[in-house]
């Protein structure tokens, strides 16, 4: 039984993401654990705040012995926190008192699991950039494909002006682009080492608090904070909220894919959609729906870690474990929303003859903006605003194009060519392919 489709062996292959599930699993937490165990008795061995050989010895094990979560939950549920139990085992596994009487010297159970985590935010961010840039690169050249390609915007749900595919598939790209640069930027204050000892002071290192913190930042390859975080959770706020952003953005572009799809419409197909139970004609866009999904859920998600950041004092519980459900979630439905993304991408199929009988089905409605801009040369726009509406309306009651009736009611020298020719009313749209 699952409790989550995230890690359910039926929703798996579509709701799974199994290289960030293993970042977040129980194996990969206590190892991380001990990573940063080890590695804090190592810098604090070189800097003597412990003896040498006992860090050596400390590290090594930390290595070398495996620790089984699920022995963990007692103690857990006993602390609220798994640090002491773990303490607590990996003592008694290395056999050796006299070593092991210094493991967790000087740190508290907080500034373990939030290093330890940082370690694997680190990895998963990796993930994120690759991701990012590898759906980028599909989108851009599907972009650069369709750069002429013209169909009808449309803009609360009514066609409005023409664009082109491609300007449509740009404007899913540059979200992306902009959220790389804020995962470039976020990494610094995320990816830090936390050692501010029980109550953020770190006392309990003296005097060598300062340089056990930075030479144990440089052994983790992570950055020095600038302070104690403890209860300053701004950085995983930051985080949530961009992933967020991100599965947002995704979900926008799996919103455009299923109403382009969707019958009636018909101006891009999907390769491998999804079928029905009974209605064998169906194909559903299974991935662009999966991707409206995780944006939603995503944005749900972020209210739970931004209430994390209310945390009391210098040390909350309950707002620190608010963390640990919600992130993890997160960051799977970001993950899950990217995988997919790029599946999808790679099988957008536009159809251009589709796109531009649907400008055609509008007899020439769809340049109504532009015969009024175009009247409004000869005559007080408001004046030439109100022909047009009144021409639009003639043509759907009588079921005439918009052209015939201007041309026949506007005793204007105007050139209807160009006024009617789709190729002259994209504005920008090639401009904005070409600028990516």
């Amino acid at each position: 039984m699952s409790f989550s489709p995230f890690d359910s062996a039926i929703f798996r292959k579509l709701y799974g993401d199994p290289e960030i599930a293993a970042l977040f699993s129980d194996s990969a937490e206590v190892r991380a654990l001990l990573l940063v165990e080890g590695m804090l008795a190592k810098v604090q061995g070189e800097l003597g705040v412990i003896p040498e050989d006992s860090a050596f010895f400390i590290q090594r094990a930390s290595m070398e012995l495996q620790i089984d979560p699920g022995g963990l939950a007692e103690g857990t549920a006993r602390d609220g926190v798994p640090v002491p139990a773990l303490v607590e085992a990996f003592r008694k596994a290395m056999e050796a008192p006299e070593h092991a009487q210094y493991v967790h010297w000087g740190a508290t159970s907080q500034d373990i699991m939030d290093t330890a985590l940082v370690l694997r935010l680190r990895q998963f961010v990796a993930l994120v950039d690759k991701r990012l840039a590898a759906l980028d690169t599909t989108l851009t050249r599907l972009a650069r494909e369709n750069r002429d390609v013209v169909m009808a915007a449309r803009t609360r749900s009514q066609i409005a002006t023409p664009t082109t595919f491609g300007a449509l598939v740009a404007s899913w790209v540059l979200p992306l682009r902009r959220h790389r640069e804020r995962l470039a930027q976020l990494r610094d204050r995320l990816l830090v080492v936390s050692l501010a000892g029980a109550s953020g002071t770190a006392s309990a290192l003296g005097d060598k608090a300062g340089e056990t913190g930075q030479a144990l930042a440089e052994a983790l390859k992570l950055g020095v904070a600038d302070g104690p975080w403890h209860s300053a959770r701004d950085g995983f706020g930051e985080l949530a909220s961009l992933l967020s952003l991100i599965a947002g953005s995704l979900g926008k572009t799996g919103q455009d894919i299923v109403l382009l799809s969707q019958s009636g419409i018909d101006e891009v197909r999907i390769d491998g959609g999804g079928g029905s139970s009974t209605m064998p004609q169906k194909s559903n866009p299974v991935q662009a729906e999966t991707l409206v999904t995780m944006g939603r859920f995503s944005a749900g998600l972020v209210g739970h870690i931004h209430q994390a950041q209310i945390h009391a004092q210098q040390r909350d519980g309950g707002s620190w474990a608010l963390e640990w459900l919600a992130l993890p979630q997160l960051c799977i439905a970001t993950g899950v929303a990217l995988r997919q993304a790029v599946l999808l991408a790679e099988s957008i199929r536009p159809d251009a003859e589709r796109m531009r009988a649907n400008i055609v089905a509008t007899s020439g409605t769809i340049f109504a903006e532009a015969a009024s801009f175009a009247l409004a040369r000869h005559m007080p726009r408001p004046e030439a605003q109100a022909m047009v509406k009144q021409a639009v309306q003639t043509a759907v009651r009588d079921g005439k194009s918009l052209r015939d009736i201007l041309e026949t009611t506007v005793d204007t020298d105007i050139d209807w060519d160009s006024v009617f020719d789709v190729t002259r009313q994209t504005g920008r749209a090639g401009d904005i392919v070409d600028a990516l």
